[in-house]
Order: C-alpha cells, then sequence, then structure tokens
C-alpha cells in the first residue's frame, strides 16, 4: 500500500519534469527560430532577391544579346573547323581552344570558346560565329555550363558571393546553412499554436494577425524553402566539400568519362558542380597555356559522337591533351534532362568512355535535377515562375518576422528569454542530444557551426545580464 502511494507521489512528478522539458525543448526552439530570424534574414532577403531576379532574366538576356546569339542568315552551315577558325583569328594564337558549341538551330550562331588567364574560374571568352557566313557576331565573357553571359553572370555573382570573391560566398551559404532549419523550427511552432491557447486567442488583434500570416505562409513553402537549402548547399564552399566527401565515401559520386587513351596516362573528367551555375565545368591543365590548335578535328569528332547516341541539340566539344580523348557532352539540363557524355579518340574516331544519364545513380540524377530546378531552367517557364514564388515568399517571410519581433521586442533594459535558459530547463538527456546534434551540424555545415558560436556567445551575455538582475525575461518573441 504504501508502495503504491508513493509510486503514485511520484507520478505527478515525472509529468512536471517532462513538462518542464518539453517546455524548455520548445523554448529552445523558439528562441533559435528568433535568433535565426534576427542575424540570419538579412542574408536570407538579399540571397532571395538576387535569386528571384536571376530566374527572371534570362528571357531578358537573351533579347539584350540577341544580336550575338542569332542570325539572319540561312543556308548550309560550314564545317565546324572553319567556324573555329574564323573565331582564332579574333583572339590570335595565345589563347587555347577550350570547347566548340554548334549552333543549335537555324538562324542561331556557333559559340566557339577560348580559355583566358585573365578571367575568371568557369569564364571563357566565347566568340559567336555565324556557321553560314563566318561573320563573327559578339565576343563576351560566357560562365559555366549554362553558358550564361556578363549581365546574368552579374546577378549570379552577386547572388553567390555579392562580387565579394571567394570570402563572400559565406553569405549564401550562411542563409542555405541556416534555411532549413528555420524552415523545420516555424512549422514545429506553427504546429504547437495550433494546439495552444493562440488557437483561442482573439482573431482581432493586430500581432497574432501577421504572427498567422508567417507561420502559414512559412508552412505552404515549406517544401520549397527545405529544397533550396538542400540545393544550394551542394555547390556550397564549405558544406559543398563536405557533401563531395559524404557522397564520395558511400560511391554516390555523378559518372564520368576517362580521357586516357591507350598507352598513356589522361585525366578523369569531373562531373559534379563546383560553382553556381558551372554544373561541372572544369578547366583543362594548362588551359593558359598555347597549344596546337586541334580545330581541324572538330566535325569528325562530332559525327562519331552523334553516331554513338549525342543526339541533343545543345552540345557541347571539349578539344584535350595529345594522348587525350576529344570530350563531346549533351548540355540540355531542361526536362527531360539530356547529358550524356562521350569520349572520343580522335585519330580513330572511336568511343573509349561514355557516361550516360540513364546509368546514373539514383543520388546523381537528384543532384543533377536539384541544382537545374534551382536555377530555373528543369520546367522551363514553369520553373522559373515557382522559383520567383519561393524568392518573392522568402522575403515576405522575414520582412514579416522583423515586424513580429519589432512589435513585441522587449522594454529598453530588459532581456528576454535566452537559449541558456531553455537548455537549463531541459532534462540531462535531452541536453546531451542537443549538444550532439549541434556539434555534428557544426561539422557539417562550418558556417552554420561558426555562426552557431556567435549566437551562443550573444545568448550567455544576455543570459548573464539577467542573471545579475539588469534585465528581466520576456516573452519568447523578445
Amino acid at each position: 500500500m504504501s508502495k503504491a502511494l508513493s509510486a503514485s507521489a511520484r507520478e505527478p512528478s515525472r509529468k512536471a519534469a517532462a513538462s518542464v522539458s518539453t517546455t524548455g525543448l520548445m523554448g529552445f526552439v523558439a528562441r533559435l527560430h528568433f535568433y535565426i530570424g534576427l542575424f540570419v534574414g538579412p542574408f536570407l532577403f538579399v540571397a532571395a532577391l538576387t535569386g528571384t531576379l536571376y530566374a527572371l532574366t534570362p528571357q531578358i538576356e537573351r533579347l539584350i544579346y540577341s544580336d550575338q546569339l542569332t542570325t539572319p542568315s540561312t543556308g548550309t552551315a560550314q564545317p565546324l573547323s572553319a567556324q573555329a577558325e574564323a573565331a582564332r583569328r579574333v583572339v590570335g594564337e595565345d589563347l587555347r581552344l577550350f570547347a566548340v558549341r554548334p549552333a543549335p538551330e537555324p538562324g542561331t550562331t556557333t559559340r566557339v570558346m577560348f580559355a583566358d588567364p585573365a578571367l575568371g574560374p568557369s569564364e571563357t571568352r566565347a566568340i559567336f560565329v555565324d556557321p553560314v557566313t563566318l561573320d563573327v557576331r559578339g565576343d563576351l565573357t560566357a560562365y559555366g555550363t549554362s553558358g550564361i553571359l556578363p549581365f546574368r553572370i552579374t546577378l549570379d555573382y552577386l547572388h553567390r558571393s555579392l562580387m565579394l570573391g571567394d570570402w563572400g560566398r559565406a553569405y549564401s551559404e550562411l542563409a542555405a546553412s541556416w534555411l532549413w532549419l528555420l524552415a523545420l523550427g516555424g512549422i514545429v511552432l506553427w504546429a504547437r499554436r495550433r494546439t495552444g491557447r493562440a488557437a483561442h486567442a482573439n482573431p482581432a488583434n493586430t500581432s497574432l494577425r501577421v504572427r498567422r500570416l508567417h507561420g502559414i505562409t512559412g508552412v505552404v513553402l515549406s517544401v520549397g524553402l527545405l529544397f533550396l537549402s538542400a540545393t544550394g548547399l551542394t555547390w556550397s564552399q564549405w558544406a559543398g566539400d563536405r557533401i563531395g566527401e559524404l557522397r564520395g565515401a558511400l560511391g554516390w559520386t555523378t559518372p564520368s568519362v576517362t580521357l586516357a587513351l591507350e598507352g598513356s596516362q589522361g585525366r578523369g573528367m569531373v562531373g559534379d558542380h563546383a560553382h553556381h551555375g558551372a554544373m561541372g565545368m572544369t578547366m583543362p591543365a594548362g588551359a593558359s597555356e598555347p597549344a596546337v590548335d586541334p580545330a581541324g578535328r572538330l566535325d569528325g569528332v562530332l559525327s562519331a559522337a552523334q553516331a554513338g547516341g549525342i543526339d541533343a541539340s545543345l552540345v557541347e566539344i571539349r578539344p584535350s591533351d595529345p594522348g587525350e580523348a576529344y570530350v563531346v557532352r549533351e548540355i540540355d539540363r531542361s526536362w527531360p534532362s539530356q547529358v550524356d557524355t562521350v569520349a572520343v579518340d580522335p585519330a580513330t574516331m572511336a568511343i573509349t568512355s561514355r557516361a550516360d544519364f540513364a546509368d546514373f545513380g539514383l543520388v546523381a540524377k537528384l543532384v543533377q535535377w536539384g541544382v537545374a530546378a534551382h536555377m530555373g531552367i528543369l520546367f522551363g517557364l514553369a520553373n522559373q515562375i515557382a522559383v520567383v514564388a519561393l524568392g518573392i515568399g522568402t522575403m515576405a517571410l522575414t520582412v514579416y518576422g522583423y515586424r513580429i519581433w519589432w512589435r513585441q521586442r522587449p522594454a529598453p533594459g530588459n532581456a528576454s528569454r535566452t537559449l541558456t535558459d531553455a537548455w537549463m530547463r531541459m532534462r540531462p538527456a535531452t541536453r546531451i542530444a542537443v549538444l550532439a546534434v549541434a556539434a555534428a551540424l557544426g561539422w557539417a555545415l562550418p558556417v552554420l557551426g561558426a555562426s552557431l558560436l556567435a549566437f551562443l556567445a550573444i545568448d550567455l551575455l544576455r543570459w548573464g545580464l539577467a542573471r545579475r538582475g539588469l534585465g528581466r525575461p520576456q516573452s519568447a518573441a523578445g
């Protein structure tokens, strides 16, 4: 009897402890959501704005550069070798021929690309040649497999690095690293409020209406936000390296062709992308050095590749060093993806290696599709509209979040609830789990880890001030 009474007496205490732990965990989620929104929000807004502009402008770019991309000439196209020689006369003998993209259809130009050491990574000097008359119609910088031109290159660099180089890429990686946690935390908080007292609060309350709009918008966009975060991280600078290492360890890499010919040592062509928009574009070794012009073999190599199954209208031919194969690859990232690649021996015109998209593993296909969708090119106009809607929605969420904070910010001299306070109210096992997850995420996503340490430093300072009586806890929205 006494044992039963003792157990009965312990039951409320267990429930109370569980309630305190749950309250602590939810408080932690709320405070983390607040910190992400407050400190990462500006970076998210800029990333969303520049990404939206990038997705809006393919048609504008085609209009701006219509003289370079199109031609009024009609008739039989000249050999590719002749087109490449016409481009060579413009750039001189010092630059190495990097790739040739034949005119995809009548009325368009051939793009002859040269590796120029004066340009940045994944940039080429593109000469636009009329395939019928051999007139040169333009000389522009092009970027990556997407082939974007100066107008969109500027938007791409703004989106990726704020035009600040590699260190500037930390801003976009910061946004991508936290976006998925921000979205998941928002879903948790929205679901809890739906079942809590807020569901029965006065609907005429302006602050409540803004909070509800913020929550509903976030939930509606959550799948898209998670997608943008995941795909953005795959080409980020530091987290992207971690992801690449993981994919390599698990055998999830993108297949590539071997450039080495029999009896020689050559390179493997990297299939994954290193830069936003590059989509696998890598400069050949010694690209800035003069080389024997291999243009005379372009026509035969293209014919051999087409006989071997390369049938997309958008293709790229890359000459290689002596002892290595030429590479012919499809570059149509729209649906259905045409991204097969073959290596062709320029002496025998035999296909020596191939990487067909149909043989890619599931992860490699998902990465290919995901990056193309993130850039707004996988499903054409519908994809553009979806990316633009996500960008506008993300900017609206950021503005709503700041409005909520501003209306409910703590009074001067007061300190609001902190991550530290919420963590102290958790069970020991929950604390250990939170620390383990934080450590794992900090290693996998280095920019997230560094910024989390900054959040904690600010939080500990606020917690210390509150403990000294210089502030008093306010609501979680503060």
